[in-house]
């Protein structure tokens, strides 16, 4: 052969070659897909592509035609399927389209043909996966736009009172959501959709609290997710290990800190979401901040306000050992990550717990201490009769129940708190759980504040197994019921993304609740519950139910991997329950919507609500294979130190079935999920209906290490993790999307009135006042989110419009 003509067949021989390579591996799994019951199109993709390589190879000038064959089938196909939908389009026709910009350049189709029509093809070749290129970005543009819907007009005013107004007024922000109702409502007006595009930060605070080693890693968190209250001029607010700050709320400037110090080594989740107030003239302490340490043991301190020196005359110099009745508690198995709520001289908690490690964890007792002495006034523990009752000398509270480790609310004038409750662990096989775990788990129950006598409750799935444990206290609303009568309500937001809206008075449902009929499964010594209860009256505000047209991928590869996957696993829509054969749970344990909740404008009987859409896998295996594989190590014994497994491995020690449960992504690390993967709602409550829905987020800043992130924005919206805060005149401030960006949104119908990018994730709630100065401040914690895999930092950011000249 001579030189000339090696040279020119050797470019087109390699790409014949690699052309065969990736024709088998889509044609060979796309048999596979085919016997599983799932699209044809991947097979014979392969094979358009495994012939066109074989041409190419032998040097025959049909190859490209064949290659052009396969992007037409590939385009008619996606269209098929999809639609207009680029964000779907983009798996199957991008990395064909950019491969053909190469089988059709000069280099290959050039060299493949002869004769004056080779200048022609190879143009028009070229031109056409430029054009496919630039259809399926276009179409992802056009159908992100077309997602932002707005449905209906905003409501009117409901006449309701303001929970907590007298307090608004004076213009703090007391509580985690602002009062006992949870309802993040701020006054102040002065940013408005006019002039809110003129925000700029006034000030930035640094914590000097950053990750230390092994924080953010195996599946271990940090996040800074503290939302400050504000009380007179002064901000407080705790970090991730703790400390206790107190910033002057209009410069920023730090007054005081009190750090607990300690030992964090074996938490794997190290976050304090705020701090709490007792309000107590006439003690040693006449203003007092109440937080707590997640070191070993965990405590319960409070320090003064005003100076930041622990309260003597509170429980032991200043600290209450959260130890007391609890029985053995390793380091890492039990602290609080919640604001307790402080009110009527009590302060209500129970705790975060190392879920699915084994049965008989620490107790998820709560607990009311008093606010100014420490002293236990009551517990709740669902395991006794009564359930506030005393323990005896020698006695602990049942072990293994229910916890409320997310924010409580209360209603002052019915003398009530709300909380959240959890599941008994291990979460994801209930074959041993006990009748008042049955009763309990995933519920709503209403304590009196004074006693901690039950009310009411109320449970939101039967025998979960899905970790659908309650996040968040529900906010509370007056809605006017049928006759036109305000009526005292709440909220209830939840992980699988129901809207409970119940009398809080009772806890009999405001909006109708059924039981609904949902599929059942087959795990040995497992039993399931028919139906489940379904706000059928509320919006919910999941995704439908999944199909083969929803998987994803950045290629045809991994997209066809994420549908071989879904056809090989249980799948039967909401409460599908795990399985040993493998289940996709979606909505799963990080929800729709988590601890932060939603946001509620009283006066107009609005909710808002930032959800997040990620489908995680969860497979059942049997103890002894779990073991065998080294999945975990085994584990018997309290007093013995505790084998941390890798976070996806939930040991269940003590039960059959040990879980793995991990999000769901392709091979390349893209998810399974096509986009939206996330969005922001309005729903109106008084007409039970979606007033706008806006998909919110860019891919920029997402990734799973701050060596590997998206350099630019593809507007596909992105998860979120973090609340939001409103104000009377329509705005909704919020900054908890995965792109590092905030937020503020005209409420009326999701238009962004103003949008910057964060030095990290602000993951966290933030709150609005007015400074001394005049000036309206929107404060957000801005340190990033370890699940997430947002930036960490530190800080504290204020925005605020300009000083006026």
């Amino acid at each position: 052969m001579p030189p000339t003509l090696r040279r020119s067949s050797f470019l087109p021989l390699v790409t014949g070659i690699l052309l065969v390579l990736l024709g088998l591996g889509l044609a060979l799994p796309g048999l596979w897909l085919i016997g599983l019951g799932g699209s044809f199109y991947y097979a014979v993709a392969g094979v358009l592509m495994v012939a066109s390589g074989i041409l190419m190879i032998r040097l025959h000038p049909g190859a490209s035609a064949v290659y052009a064959g396969l992007l037409l089938y590939t385009l008619f196909w996606a269209l098929e399927r999809v639609g207009l939908d680029g964000w779907r389009l983009l798996p199957p026709l991008a990395l064909p389209a950019g491969m053909g910009l190469w089988v059709f350049s000069p280099w290959i189709t050039g060299r493949l043909l002869q004769g004056p029509e080779r200048r022609s093809v190879v143009a028009g070749g070229m031109t056409f996966c430029a054009a496919l290129f630039v259809f399926v970005f276009a179409c992802g543009w056009h159908i992100t736009a077309s997602r932002n819907h707005q449905f209906n007009p905003f409501p009117g005013e409901t006449g309701a009172t303001l929970p907590g107004a007298d307090q608004q007024a004076a213009n703090d922000w007391q509580f985690y959501g602002g009062t006992p109702a949870g309802d993040r409502f701020a006054m102040p007006t002065q940013i408005n959709a006019s002039n809110a595009h003129d925000l700029k930060v006034a000030w930035v605070y640094h914590s000097k609290d950053l990750p230390r080693a092994g924080e953010n890693s195996r599946g271990r968190e940090f996040s800074f997710e503290a939302t400050p209250i504000k009380i007179g001029n002064r901000l407080f607010f705790c970090t991730p290990h703790r400390d206790v700050v107190a910033l002057d709320a209009t410069s920023g400037k730090e007054i005081w800190r009190y750090s607990p110090g300690g030992e964090f080594g074996k938490n794997i989740y190290q976050a304090c979401r705020g701090v709490s107030y007792v309000n107590a003239p006439g003690t040693d302490c006449a203003h007092r901040i109440v937080s707590t340490n997640s070191s070993s043991p965990p405590t319960l301190f409070e320090v003064d306000a005003d100076t930041g020196k622990l309260c003597e005359s509170f429980g032991d110099h200043g600290v209450v050992d959260l130890r007391g009745g609890m029985g053995a508690i390793p380091p890492g198995f039990h602290f609080i990550t919640s604001p307790p709520m402080v009110l009527h001289n009590r302060i209500m908690t129970s705790g975060w717990v190392y879920d699915d490690q084994t049965v008989g964890e620490p107790s998820g007792v709560i607990r009311g201490f008093d606010a100014i002495t420490g002293q236990l006034a009551w517990a709740w523990d669902m395991g006794r009769t009564p359930a506030n009752k005393p323990l005896d000398p020698g006695e602990v509270f049942t072990r293994g129940t229910a916890n409320g480790w997310g924010v409580y609310t209360a209603d002052a004038g019915l003398n009530m708190v709300y909380v959240p409750l959890g599941i008994a662990t291990p979460d994801y096989f209930g074959g041993k759980r006990r009748s008042f775990d049955e009763k309990y788990d995933s519920s709503l129950v209403a304590l009196d504040i004074t006693t901690g006598e039950e009310r009411w409750h109320f449970q939101t799935v039967h025998h979960d197994l899905w970790d659908f444990d309650l996040p968040v206290g529900p906010s509370l609303v007056d809605l006017p019921d049928a006759h036109g009568t305000l009526t005292p309500a709440l909220v209830q937001t939840t992980k699988q993304g129901e809207l409970f809206v119940l009398d809080r008075r009772t806890g009999a449902p405001f909006y109708r609740v059924q039981e609904i009929p949902v599929p059942a499964g087959n795990t040995p010594g497992e039993h399931y519950s028919p139906t489940q209860p379904l706000s059928s009256e509320m919006p919910n505000l999941r995704r439908p139910n999944l199909t083969e047209d929803d998987m994803w991928g950045a290629t045809p590869y991994d997209q066809m991997f994420c549908r071989i996957a879904f056809r090989s696993m249980r799948y039967k829509g909401l409460f599908t329950p795990p399985s040993q054969q493998g289940t996709v749970g979606f909505p799963a344990f990080d929800g729709v919507a988590d601890w932060y909740g939603g946001t509620i404008d009283p006066t107009h009987g609005v909710m808002y609500i930032n959800t997040t859409f990620i489908p995680f896998l969860m497979t059942l295996v049997p103890q002894e294979k779990a073991l065998a594989k080294g999945l975990y190590k085994s584990w018997h014994d309290w007093t013995q130190p505790y084998p941390e497994p890798v976070f996806t491995n939930n040991p269940q020690h003590g039960l059959p079935f040990a879980a793995v449960v991990k999000p769901w992504l392709g091979p390349f690390g893209a998810p399974c999920l096509a986009p939206p993967w996330g969005k922001m709602q309005a729903i109106d409550l008084v007409h039970r209906r979606v007033i706008w829905e806006r998909a919110l987020g860019t891919t920029k800043n997402v990734g799973p290490t701050n060596m590997l992130r998206m350099p630019v924005g593809l507007p596909t919206s992105v998860f979120s993790m973090g609340g939001s805060v409103t104000t009377p005149n329509g705005l909704v401030f919020m900054g908890a999307l995965a792109d590092q960006s905030f937020h503020v949104l005209d409420g009326h119908d999701g238009h962004t009135l103003f949008k910057t990018e964060l030095d990290a994730g602000g993951n966290a709630t933030p709150l609005t006042y007015m400074g001394e100065d005049g000036r309206q401040y929107v404060v957000l914690a801005v340190g990033g989110h370890g699940g997430l895999k947002t930036r960490n930092s530190d800080e504290v950011v204020a925005f605020a419009l300009p000083k006026a000249p």
